[in-house]
């Protein structure tokens, strides 16, 4: 697996309405994108901050991925998302090395890119994505 880099953070959020104005101030920078994800039921608020992005999420119902992650934990720190050329040799590669993959192939997510997430209790409790660019 070839990580190129933090690709962004991903933090959950009750609201983006009252988390983007908090980002703004904290970071320095205004938001530069707010995205909808369907397949993933978020709401997605980007900054950039250096190399690296943060990125909000919100759940679009209270359901989902994110919702539950609020309801149970509350709002925080969701996952570290790396870059790697080609997410799917990259689930292949984690796979081959021990880690478990939580998806068998990627999926869409916001920005264009092709995600893959990894099974935190095989990545010492750290939910990790592992995203590229569309794939042909």
């Amino acid at each position: 697996m070839n990580i190129l880099g933090v690709e962004h953070i991903g933090i959950a959020v009750k609201s983006l309405s009252d988390s983007i104005p908090v980002y703004e101030r904290l970071l320095g920078t205004p938001c530069y994108k707010i995205e909808f994800v369907e397949e993933e039921a978020v709401t997605t608020a980007f900054f950039k901050v250096g190399n690296t992005k943060i990125e909000l999420l919100e759940a679009t119902n209270g359901e989902g991925v994110i919702g539950d992650f609020v309801s149970g934990s509350g709002e925080g720190v969701h996952h570290i998302a790396f870059s790697v050329n080609n997410a799917s040799e990259a689930l292949l590669t984690a796979k081959a090395e021990g880690f478990r993959p939580i998806d068998r192939t990627p999926r869409a997510g916001a920005e264009g890119m092709r995600i893959g997430f990894l099974n935190p209790k095989k990545t010492a409790g750290v939910l990790v994505e592992l995203c590229s660019v569309l794939e042909t």
